[in-house]
Parts: structure tokens; C-alpha cells; sequence
């Protein structure tokens, strides 16, 4: 990464995107402290993070990943129950407010009804709530997603966008990174697109979202135009792609 600054702010959500190779899960995992920069630093709450131990990170971040394998067969609530470690000392047990906050991040994902399936036996949708359980049971105030409608269908995709936003008006603070352009620039407070480990520009979806800066960056011809609604998402700028012999 060379250049890119970036600040994850309470009850916003701010959207990462850009084609392949632009930097985005580097990006990611610098902030969550998985790396260390070479130049420059990452800090939270004007304390640098490269000097916080594992539990006191984990308690202020919580990453989802764009996906993950299990050695072992693992409920979705032991999963989920995972999300307690940064809480409990060596050898301690959870107690009732780690199951209480278990009991809330299974109903806020809506996974409760599949709270005692083996969580290989759930959809891709499914398992990706699952995750953000996981993350919400840390209680971290800041929340990392890499990529996290990769490889689902289209309602999960809206479905996983609208829990973000929820969760952006909880008061969280919510990164995301994604290819998805058009859900970015109709849930995301901001934007930054990145380009070869450079900002190449970062703002409002309106601000971002044009032909001429989209096109320098995927090198592909395309168009802008206006969601058409109806919702709140109204009038937010859609990337169409088009075929080259369309001009």
C-alpha cells in the first residue's frame, strides 16, 4: 500500500472496492493488525495498534473473512460462542453474560433456528450470517468484512448489505471490502476505490461512482446511471458494464 489513508468512523459504513490486485484485503488486513505496515501506522483511538496484545485488539475489532474451513465438526453456536475469547482469562469458563451475548448475536443475524446445525450443513448465506454472529459476540465497536457476498445468490447478497446498514446504525463502525460496486454505492456512507495500492479516489458513492473515473481504473467501457428505485437508495449511481462492440 503506498499513500492510502483511511479512518473507520462510529455509525458508518464505508465501502473498500476496486478490480483485483488493487490492495483491498491487504488494506484489510492492516488495519485489523494481521499486518504491519511498513511505512506509516494504524491506530485506534490515537493509540498505535501494533502495541495492543491479541485480546485487547480482538475486543476493539472484529473481522469476517471472506471464508474459512473448520478441521472439525462445530455448531453454529460454539462457533459463535467463539467470538467470547477475548473476554475470558486462561482456563475461564464462559459465564452467563457470555451466553447472553452469544443469545443476542444469533438473533440479531437471524441464525437462532440454526443455532445447534453442524455449520457445514448450512447455505453460504447462512454461514456467512453465522460469521458476523461470531464477530457481533465479540462486542467490538469496529467490524472488518473481507469480501462477504462472495459466492452468494442475490438475496443473500441484499439480505448480508441490509444487515450491515443495520448494523452501521446500531453505532458500529463497518469496513467492508467488495467487488460489488452497485450494492456499495447504494448501502456504503463512503466510498474509497483503490487502485494498484493507491487511493485513486475515495468520497460519497456520488462522488466516486462516474464513468470517467471507473473506466481509468477497470479499464472497461461502461455507463452510470440512477438507480430507479423505489426506496431510500433511490437515485444512487449503478455501474452497467458494457460489451465493447456497444461503444
Amino acid at each position: 500500500m503506498r499513500g492510502v489513508s483511511v479512518s473507520v468512523s462510529p455509525g458508518r459504513l464505508l465501502a473498500v472496492v476496486g478490480p483485483n490486485g488493487a490492495g483491498k484485503t491487504t488494506l484489510l488486513r492492516l488495519l485489523s493488525g494481521a499486518l504491519t505496515p511498513q511505512n506509516g501506522e494504524v491506530n485506534l483511538d490515537d493509540r498505535p495498534l501494533a502495541g495492543l496484545g491479541d485480546r485487547e485488539r480482538a475486543r476493539a475489532i472484529a473481522v469476517v473473512p471472506q471464508s474459512e474451513s473448520s478441521p472439525f465438526p462445530i455448531t453454529v453456536r460454539e462457533m459463535v460462542g467463539m467470538g467470547r475469547y477475548p473476554h475470558l482469562g486462561p482456563w475461564e469458563r464462559t459465564g452467563t453474560a457470555d451466553r447472553a451475548a452469544v443469545d443476542r448475536a444469533l438473533d440479531r443475524c437471524a441464525v437462532t433456528a440454526f443455532a445447534d446445525r453442524d455449520i457445514g450443513q448450512l447455505s453460504g448465506g447462512e454461514r456467512q450470517r453465522a460469521r458476523i454472529a461470531r464477530a457481533l459476540a465479540q462486542e467490538a465497536p469496529i467490524l472488518l468484512l473481507d469480501e462477504p457476498t462472495a459466492g452468494l445468490d442475490l438475496r443473500y447478497r441484499m439480505e448480508l448489505f441490509h444487515l450491515l446498514r443495520e448494523l452501521r446504525d446500531d453505532g458500529l463502525a463497518v469496513l467492508v471490502i467488495t467487488h460489488d460496486l452497485n450494492l456499495a454505492a447504494r448501502f456504503a456512507d463512503r466510498l474509497l476505490l483503490l487502485d494498484r495500492g493507491r487511493a485513486h479516489a475515495r468520497g460519497t458513492p456520488e462522488e466516486v461512482v462516474s464513468r470517467k473515473t471507473l473506466e481509468s481504473v477497470y479499464e472497461w467501457p461502461l455507463r452510470v446511471a440512477p438507480h430507479p428505485g423505489p426506496g431510500s437508495d433511490t437515485g444512487a449511481p449503478q455501474t452497467i458494464p458494457l460489451r465493447k462492440d456497444d461503444g
